[in-house]
């Protein structure tokens, strides 16, 4: 037993809970979008892209070219792939690195520059005031490179 004049043990009190910031509010208003293609696409052939989730392992602006930035990436293959896609104007090198992204990895091989780029990263685009914007897709850092979006 204890005696009564005893100390209390110190009670565990619960961490406030973290506040909440308030989801940004954003004006779509004067947001342009490219209509919806007519022509439909069966399934099949859909179904012949190979969309992926890869790891930008390393991201630099390609010499003598104002546009391409030139991705290294790691695609779940153990072959790092590499891939150009002109969106310099949006996105300095440096702040893609360790991100994750989505690419159609099933392109034919094209050289741009000189460098051989095995696919495409997608992006989203519209123009806002006359002004194209454009947003790398990226996703949860939790999805593994190589997993296969259906």
């Amino acid at each position: 037993m204890k005696p009564l004049d005893m100390p209390k043990k110190e009670e565990k009190t619960a961490e406030p809970a973290p506040v909440k910031a308030e989801p940004e509010i954003i004006d779509f208003s004067k947001v342009e979008i490219e209509p919806l293609f007519a022509d439909q696409v069966d399934f099949d052939t859909f179904s012949k892209s190979d969309f992926r989730a890869v790891k930008i392992l390393a991201c630099e602006a390609v010499k003598k070219s104002k546009k391409l930035l030139k991705f290294t990436l790691d695609d779940g293959t153990g072959t790092p792939r590499t891939i150009l896609s002109g969106i310099h104007a949006w996105y300095e090198p440096e702040e893609l690195v360790g991100k994750t992204a989505i690419a159609i990895t099933n392109l034919p091989p094209r050289a741009m520059m000189g460098i051989e780029s095995n696919g495409m990263l997608l992006s989203a685009i519209h123009t806002e005031e006359g002004e194209e914007k454009l947003h790398l897709l990226m996703v949860d850092d939790h999805i593994p490179a190589g997993a296969k979006l259906y």
